[in-house]
């Protein structure tokens, strides 16, 4: 007896874990988030236990570095592996220790605040600390946006601007000569040999000249990046970091108006929010906003205000000890007026250098205009000329045309859209939408584009509305001319077969009945009685068919009127009709169209709709009657070439009335035909 083995137990799966090394940049995001608002709460609670202190303006100082904490949790919680999270909430985190922990004036908060006495170390932290304040935006610039550095330059940069920070922090901390002012009077926690202290004066250009070489690797990689996602979010990044240079001309400002640098605590402030604002922007939503147009439009209007700045300075030292500030400041406004058209030149150089696809764009519509305007283009030549400038071969213009539903290309084709077509308006009229295939210009350039096309655009559209009614014309009078065709041979074969061929026969009877008359004989004067009552009612069935006919020419029933006559088609109709017909005369001509509209619409309500009900409305108003039949029905009758409805537009047209199908105002088919009516 064989004896089988037990199948094995199924080994419990434990959930997998991230590596460490994935999620640190989280962690250490969490932590100095927390180590930051600690020391902010310290600070208030000192503000608090020790107002003597008055470090109330170090306290809001302090609250500045808040939004980089709180960009840096955010983008930690959102992109956990990223080391940009931790770096920029670093960047706020030393803004809050340097500012409210290592200011002069708050020193004595480290050690002794009951007292008011500074240590050493707080000493030292004030004096050598102000290095601190750029070596997390340094390190931002290296290893952003994937948080690592791009090769063993970047990385041997990093390395060099943390140990030189690092070792001015040391050699500040045992000045030879005692710290400066107005911490001369404390005493060095250590002191240094002579050599330490000849090094800190080359440490800041080294520094500096490390800052420039961070500053030059992001544009390197701006430069190398083929991804344009990479080169989008390094352009944000860019684009909050100009605020750096903004704060400059803040400080140059305040000592020209103020004579201190109060204005630079201004430009500290934008600063505090503007690269944490683009950092997020740049990691989490860098498709929100046209980056190239914003960064255009910062660098150009950076460079004016530099050029009026120097001319107020310039105006101040020249002229402000003769004629007063104000004739400066005069000067400097009348500067800034002649100095508008200087601005549109410079934002055409600026464009061209760093937004060369909006420069394309604006300088191709510009040739298009005027070769135009010389007669050497069509307007349709806007849509190869927009495919060239925004890179995009696929790229679509669609049309609004009255009557149309949806878009049309040029060629009045129905265009099928996607959702990512973008609206061409003109005076508040959707003329038209531009419809992109794969452009790499951002959607903010595609509206720009769109606003500067709508002219030529309309101008296509009433072209392409022109030709749509002048074809519209022409197979309008084809058909009328066949539907004329048509209508002469029937009346001919009507009359052929029916009426033509009794009025021969009854020629002949006659012509027999004379022959006879003159024999005389009684037997054949009783056959001539015979052959004038045999004429006699072939001539009423001729009458009665000739009748027929010119009654299919115009009803009979007109001749009471056209409120009559509508009247007499609802009698027999199997649905209930509602009726709204106005009593006044018409003329004959309108009275005939208004009549075969409800007769042929009535028709199809029968025939096609469905419908449990119908209302019929004859209107007169100021010189047109207006007929409208509208049912409840199942709705999507069209004029389709050849259909009865088809017809009703040609013979509307003809009558230079307007005609429509369309939906009710509830559910069914509306017809609707206004006639022009002139007393």
């Amino acid at each position: 007896m064989s004896r089988t083995s037990p199948s094995p137990r199924p080994v419990p799966t434990r959930p997998r874990r991230r590596p460490a090394r994935e999620t640190w940049p989280r962690t250490a995001t969490l932590a100095i988030v927390a180590a930051a608002l600690a020391a902010t709460a310290w600070c208030v609670v000192l503000l608090v236990r020790y107002p003597a202190l008055g470090i109330a303006d170090t306290v809001v100082i302090m609250l500045i570095g808040l939004p980089a904490l709180a960009m840096g949790l955010l983008i930690g919680l959102r992109r956990p592996r990223n080391a940009v999270a931790p770096l920029l909430s670093l960047v706020g985190a030393v803004l809050i220790v340097v500012v409210g922990l290592g200011d002069e004036q708050t020193a004595v908060t480290v050690t002794h605040p009951e007292t008011g006495a500074v240590s050493g170390w707080g000493a030292a932290l004030a004096q050598g600390s102000w290095m601190l304040l750029y070596l997390p935006t340094a390190l931002l610039l290296l290893v952003f946006p994937t948080g690592r550095f791009a090769g063993r330059a970047s990385r041997r940069v990093g390395i060099a601007l943390v140990a030189v920070a690092a070792v001015f922090l040391v050699i500040a901390g045992g000045p030879e000569e005692g710290f400066d002012p107005p911490l001369q009077d404390v005493p060095p926690p250590y002191h240094l040999p002579f050599g330490f202290h000849l090094v800190s004066a080359a440490l800041p250009v080294v520094f500096l000249l490390l800052l420039i070489a961070s500053a030059l690797s992001m544009i390197v990689r701006h430069r190398r990046a083929a991804d344009p996602v990479v080169r989008a979010q390094l352009r944000w990044f860019a684009l909050g970091s100009l605020i750096l240079p903004l704060t400059l001309l803040l400080c140059w400002l305040s000592y020209l108006l103020l004579g201190t640098a109060d204005l630079v605590m201004l430009g500290l402030g934008l600063g505090a929010i503007a690269v944490p604002a683009a950092t997020g922007i740049a990691l989490l939503r860098h498709d929100l906003y046209d980056v190239d147009r914003a960064f255009s439009v910062a660098v150009t209007y950076s460079l004016v205000s530099g050029v009026l700045l120097t001319i107020f300075a310039v105006a101040s030292a020249a002229g402000g000890a003769v004629l007063g500030r104000g004739s400066a400041i005069a000067a400097t406004a009348a500067c800034a007026v002649a100095l508008a058209p200087l601005r549109r030149r410079l934002s055409e150089q600026v464009d061209r250098r760093l937004y060369p696809l909006r420069q394309g764009v604006r300088a191709a519509l510009a040739r298009l205009r005027t070769r135009i305007d010389d007669g050497l283009a069509r307007p349709e030549d806007l849509v190869p000329t927009l495919r060239a400038a925004l890179r995009d071969p696929g790229l679509r213009i669609g049309y609004v045309l009255p009557g149309r539903p949806g878009l049309v290309d040029e060629r009045c084709a129905p265009l099928a859209v996607t959702g990512r077509e973008l609206p061409v308006q003109l005076g508040g009229t959707h003329v038209g939408s531009l419809l992109p295939d794969a452009t790499p210009a951002p959607r903010e350039l595609l509206r720009e584009t769109a606003a500067e096309s709508a002219l030529l655009v309309e101008l296509i559209r009433s072209r392409l509305e022109i030709t749509e009614a002048l074809r519209e014309v022409a197979d309008s009078r084809a058909r009328l001319l066949q539907a004329g065709y048509r209508e002469r041979r029937r009346l001919e074969r009507n009359l052929h077969d029916g009426a033509q061929q009794r009025l021969v026969s009854l020629g002949m009877a006659i012509r027999v009945a004379q022959r006879r008359l003159a024999t005389g004989s009684t037997q054949d004067m009783d056959q001539i009685d015979g052959l004038l009552d045999q004429a006699v009612a072939e001539l009423g069935t001729a009458v009665a068919e000739l009748r027929t006919i010119a009654q299919g020419l115009r009803p009979a029933d007109l001749d009471a009127g056209l409120g009559p006559a509508i009247r007499s088609l609802t009698m027999s109709m199997p649905i209930p009709v509602r009726l709204a017909v106005c009593e006044e005369q018409v003329p004959d001509e309108v009275a005939t169209t208004a009549y075969y509209v409800a007769s042929e619409a009535l028709a199809n309500v029968v025939k096609h709709s469905g419908a449990g009900n119908v209302d019929v409305s004859v209107a007169r108003r100021e010189g047109e009657v207006v007929v409208r039949i509208v049912d409840d029905g199942r709705g999507g009758a069209t004029a389709r070439p050849g259909s009865g409805l088809a017809g009703l537009v040609d013979r509307v047209a003809a009558a230079g009335g307007r005609f429509a199908v369309g939906p009710g105002d509830r559910a069914g088919t509306a017809v609707e035909a206004v006639l022009p009516c002139v007393p």
